[in-house]
């Protein structure tokens, strides 16, 4: 064991500059890893974040006014209250939207406990030269009144009074969010802004932090029993609002975690690939050892005791330098990494990607040290072995016709066999794999934002009469269709329906007439052309086992339904829970059916926020407009993290590709001896390098572009169908940018193989001769 130990020191010593690549490989791939854990935690778990960002209540408690809140302190259990906060129910208008929101009064300065998150703008100030008072919106009730800010919202209090505010940031908060038909959302304003618009009518909220977040029950039981019963009108714990998130937890979650297997693979791989290639060039000293009577048993463990402690030492520098350094990295990176501190998981993959790391390679270490351990010890013999491919008489042709040597040599030197072709090239594109396949879900993202009709969202607003209209909905459709931007009125009503058996509830939406159809998305079959026909979202043929072109029967206000599903659409709502015919089907179950709504179909170029202005001027105020939910606006985060991920593929791809370069310059020492030999320019070496670089990652990028658009169409409409969407949503990226990432990756190998390829070409005959023996 101590010759072993000796050896290895000595070896340490003799290739310092091979051990400094292993660690800094080690460490690079680790530091990738964990940041890639901590952009996964950051993105499949916003509520969490939200709410380790913001110090939040674990409790809410909504109270009147004369209830004594500030015993709740004395409460055991409780850690912090937030509050109180004096409250008022209000309406808000904005663009023809409206909203239920309830105000509550705050200080000029955040509050320590369940502090609301600035996103946009500034938190709450005086009143501004006119006299408008300032209002903080929570970002769900932001987007549903399309409010940005600086713009003026009209707030209704409960004497029905209008009162302009002025929208001065956007917050977010780890309470339920808004949604229509659901509850109230929220607003802050200043305690004198607050007296202007209730009047004296308010109510108290009050955030309770707790010690233990488990005690959750009991906590309420206690607090309610302080107040009293009859003093508290609603009680909102933590757990309702995570729920109501879970759903895009869940989304994100199975997106990031192929991602994340991905990257482990990517990363294993470039490890084990460093290591090997430092094993295969030491193949003479080892070689020379089992000459001076080294056994196979002690050239294993000296490589395995030499590379664990590489991979050791890379291991606990790069996660050592995650834990200090990475929440100062700018931008979302950093962000992300200071938040993956505090969320749930933090400290298993601190532990857990480090530990699996060492052990994929030390797997890899042990493969490689078995190999040196049966290295033949008569180095002539592996001399007179070619170390490439024989020219071919396509190769000579090509050097007869005056080809360049340095492209033909290059051809020769990338793609020398079979086998030692494939291996390469597969590693070196399964990062480029990843790549194209987080470029899909990008591309998949922009669809639903920059043409929501090809994804399931023809209308772009939904327009419902706030107030009985003296207007016959004729009238009304007329009205509507002549606001600038209208290109079609579908009416529409939407009611609960019973499945066969009864065992569940689905959604059954009447839109658009039999003259005129509404164009919903269909990827399956065909669209409603006749009675009684239907289109359905995948989650509802999933619940019913059934397919297109299955009679649905179903039960509505005691009544049977029956309808012939003639297509499938892509539905966001409702998780594809949904059949949707015309209204006249319906009526034909029920004649006085009149439609809840009418989904407006804009013209091209129209904005959304214009024509819902104009649309509460055309109808004075008696519409109630709302934008169509788009699903995007929940995966918002994933964009900034899939760009992330993009580079943190790139930096393992760099690892990949440096070690394939530094392993086919090596590899090819004697071809070079020989090349220099017989009149090869150095320049024509260097050349030849560069080349055979650009070429293996050339055909790497086209190998890893077309798996990885094949690849991400298929995980994108897998995930479409198992959340009931249904498949047909995947966009592949713009042939400009395939186009891109092929050019990036073929550049990058230049520009990595240049200073190689330099230093190969300076090389002067005497210093290779010792690689021919």
């Amino acid at each position: 064991m101590r010759a072993t130990l000796r050896w290895a020191h000595a070896d340490f010593r003799a290739h310092r500059g091979e051990a400094l690549f292993v660690v800094l490989a080690s460490a690079g791939i680790i530091a990738s890893l964990l940041l890639a854990g901590a952009l996964f935690g950051y993105a499949a778990n916003p509520w969490q974040r939200v709410f380790n960002q913001s110090h939040g209540a674990h409790i809410w408690l909504h109270t009147g006014a004369g209830a004594d809140t500030a015993a709740l302190s004395r409460v055991d259990g409780v850690a912090a209250l937030s509050g109180p906060y004096r409250t008022t129910a209000t309406t808000v208008e904005s663009r023809g939207a409206r909203v239920g929101v309830t105000l509550r009064a705050a200080a000029t300065v955040p509050p320590e406990t369940a502090r609301p998150l600035v996103t946009d703008g500034n938190w709450l100030a005086g009143p501004d030269s006119t006299g408008t008072g300032a209002v903080v919106l929570e970002a769900s009730v932001a987007r549903a009144l399309w409010a940005e800010p600086g713009d003026t919202v009209r707030v209704t209090g409960p004497d029905g009074a209008p009162h302009a505010l002025r929208v001065s940031g956007i917050a977010e908060v780890a309470e339920p969010r808004y949604h229509p038909g659901g509850g109230p959302g929220i607003g802050w304003v200043l305690d004198d802004t607050l007296d202007e618009v209730a009047h004296g009518d308010t109510g108290q909220s009050v955030g309770l932090r707790l010690q233990d977040p488990d005690d959750t029950d009991f906590t309420v039981q206690r607090a309610v029993t302080v107040l009293g019963a009859d003093r508290v009108a609603q009680v909102t714990k933590w757990q309702q609002a995570r729920a109501e998130a879970g759903g895009d937890d869940r989304l994100l979650g199975q997106m990031f975690a192929v991602f994340g297997l991905g990257a482990l693979l990517a990363a294993a791989l470039a490890a084990a690939g460093a290591i090997g290639a430092r094993v295969r060039g030491q193949l003479r000293d080892i070689a020379i050892l089992k000459a001076v009577g080294f056994t196979p048993g002690q050239v294993t463990r000296g490589f395995l005791v030499q590379h664990l402690a590489f991979a050791l030492l890379g291991v606990t520098l790069g996660t050592a330098a995650i834990a200090l350094l990475g929440a100062r990295i700018p931008g979302r990176i950093g962000e992300a990494t200071a938040v993956w501190q505090d969320l749930p998981g933090h400290t298993a993959l601190m532990i857990g990607i480090p530990c699996g790391a060492v052990l994929l390679i030390a797997a890899a270490t042990g493969l490689s040290a078995w190999r040196a351990g049966r290295v033949p010890p008569v180095p002539v013999a592996r001399a007179a072995l070619p170390s490439a491919a024989p020219m071919t008489a396509l190769g000579r042709r090509a050097l007869g016709t005056r080809v360049p040597p340095a492209l033909v040599l290059g051809w020769r030197a990338a793609f020398p066999r079979r086998g030692r072709t494939l291996l390469p090239v597969a590693r070196l594109a399964l990062p480029l794999v990843l790549i194209t396949v987080a470029l899909v879900a990008w591309s998949t993202l922009d669809q639903f934002r920059s043409r929501p009709a090809q994804m399931g969202l023809p209308a772009a607003l939904t327009v419902r009469a706030g107030q009985p209209a003296g207007a016959s909905d004729a009238e009304l459709e007329r009205t509507l269709a002549e606001v600038p931007g209208v290109a079609a009125v579908h009416p529409g009503a939407e009611m609960a329906a019973l499945v066969p058996g009864q065992t569940g509830t689905i959604t059954l939406r009447g839109l658009g007439t039999a003259r005129d159809p509404y164009p919903a998305k269909v990827v399956e079959g065909r669209a409603v052309s006749g009675p009684d026909e239907a289109v359905a979202g995948q989650g509802l043929l999933d619940l019913l086992g059934v397919r297109v072109g299955a009679w649905v029967r179903m039960t509505v206000e005691g009544r049977p339904q029956i309808l012939h599903v003639v297509g499938r659409t892509i539905e966001p709502e409702s998780g594809g829970r949904v059949i949707t015919t015309t209204i006249d089907a319906l009526r034909e179950r029920d004649p006085g059916l009149r439609p809840e709504f009418h989904a407006l179909v804009l013209r091209e170029g129209a904005d959304p926020e214009t024509v819902s202005a104009a649309l509460a001027g055309a109808a004075a105020g008696t519409l109630e407009v709302r934008e169509t939910p788009n699903p995007v606006d929940r995966l918002e985060p994933a964009r900034a993290v899939i760009a992330a991920l993009i580079a943190v593929l790139a930096l393992i791809g760099l690892i990949e590709l440096l070690t394939l370069i530094g392993t086919g310059v090596r590899d090819r020492g004697r071809d070079l001896l020989a090349l220099k030999a017989i009149g090869l320019t150095p320049r024509q070496i260097g050349a030849m390098i560069v080349t055979a670089a650009g070429l293996t990652a050339l055909a790497s990028a086209v190998v890893g572009t077309t798996v990885g658009v094949l690849s991400g169409r298929w995980l994108v409409d897998t995930q479409g169908a198992s959340s009931g969407i249904g498949a047909g949503i995947a966009q592949l990226p713009p042939l400009p940018v395939l186009s891109m990432v092929i050019v990036g990756a073929v550049l990058g190998a230049v520009v990595a193989a240049a200073l190689p390829a330099t230093r190969a070409a300076r090389r002067r005959p005497a210093d290779s001769l010792s690689e021919t023996l």
